[in-house]
């Protein structure tokens, strides 16, 4: 199946707009038509799910490179999946408007996807409509906001110096 075949036999139901990087297929279904779209991957053999991260594009709100039809946003979730049998892999990227950072869970088809959400909400606050344990991974409970977002402070840990008289 090439490339092409990916982004039109597994999608017949819904178009899925698609470009083609470095020899691998890229979809950006919208958010409604993810679940859709990865299940009928899954379906055609890309049993799995090798990463799941968030992409924050706040200080490149004017970027270019996404096929015709597909609307920029802040976030961007990009999955990896793979099929053992063809050797083949394919790349979605999906749009996330950042006043309403949610898509739905991959748990159900893939639930090896569990600590790759969670980590992609605790640091840019992406949540999974779904996810079975939506909480911290990485940082305390406590911690308020998302570190990995353009947005963020960078925060400081306050250094103490010995004077040239204690260095001795």
């Amino acid at each position: 199946m090439s490339e092409t075949d990916v982004a039109t036999e597994a999608h017949e139901d819904a178009p899925v707009a698609s470009t083609a990087l470095f020899g691998q297929a890229v979809l950006y279904p919208d958010r409604g038509a993810y679940l859709a779209t990865v299940e009928s991957l899954r379906d055609e053999g890309y049993c799995t799910a090798t990463d799941l991260t968030v992409v924050d594009y706040l200080t490149h709100p004017g970027r270019s490179g996404l096929p015709g039809g597909v609307q920029p946003e802040r976030f961007e979730v990009v999955v990896g999946l793979f099929d053992h049998a063809r050797r083949e892999r394919v790349r979605l990227r999906i749009q996330v408007p950042a006043d309403d950072p949610t898509v739905p869970s991959l748990f159900d088809l893939f639930p090896g996807t569990e600590a790759m959400e969670r980590e992609a909400w605790d640091l840019f606050g992406v949540s999974f409509e779904g996810h079975p344990d939506h909480s911290r991974i990485l940082l305390p409970e406590d911690w308020v906001g998302h570190p990995l977002r353009k947005d963020e402070g960078i925060g400081a840990i306050p250094v103490q110096f010995k004077s040239a008289s204690d260095r001795r």
